[in-house]
């Protein structure tokens, strides 16, 4: 496996938690992939975003269902700036230490400032990517709140609604 894998793994062990990560040779790197590879709704999939907050581009995690998208103006407003943009794939890597479309919500570089969507705590597992774009792993939505500090709260459209 690869060491951005790895840094899952030791991340998850570091916090008691014992995962299992599955491999999809032909990769899992949108929701729709990686839920009809693991069988789930696209829902249960965790996607990893990284933004770029303000002026300053503080780097920030926001974990959203699959189903849904982030809305760039309440993200902001959680992060206290005026603005949130999608990171770019040099600031994703450098601040996460992986790369896009493999984005693991656990084993940054540093921690993050993060905020998960609440619809994905309607679900007993969820599915998030596991370092690399091929392999994920299963978790409880609240114990991947607890692993990550993450903040509940409602940043997100569904995916289907048109950008505001």
């Amino acid at each position: 496996m690869s060491s951005s894998v790895d840094r899952v793994l030791t991340a998850a062990a570091a916090a008691g938690l014992d995962v299992e990560i599955v491999e999809f040779p032909d990769g899992t790197r949108t929701a729709d992939d990686a839920a009809a590879a693991v069988g789930c709704k696209v829902d249960q999939i965790v996607k990893s975003m990284i933004f770029a907050a303000g002026d300053e581009r503080k780097i920030v995690l926001a974990l959203t269902s699959g189903a849904n998208r982030v809305d760039g103006d309440r993200l902001a407003d959680l992060a206290g700036v005026d603005a949130c943009h999608r990171a770019t794939a040099d600031e994703v890597r450098s601040a996460t230490g992986f790369a896009i479309g493999g984005v693991a919500p656990i084993g940054h570089l540093s921690p993050l400032p993060t905020w998960i969507d609440p619809h994905l705590l309607t679900f007993d597992t969820i599915w998030a990517a596991a370092g690399s774009p091929r392999h994920v792993f299963a978790v409880s939505a609240q114990r991947l709140v607890e692993l990550t500090g993450a903040t509940i709260a409602d940043f997100t459209v569904s995916a289907e609604a048109p950008p505001s």
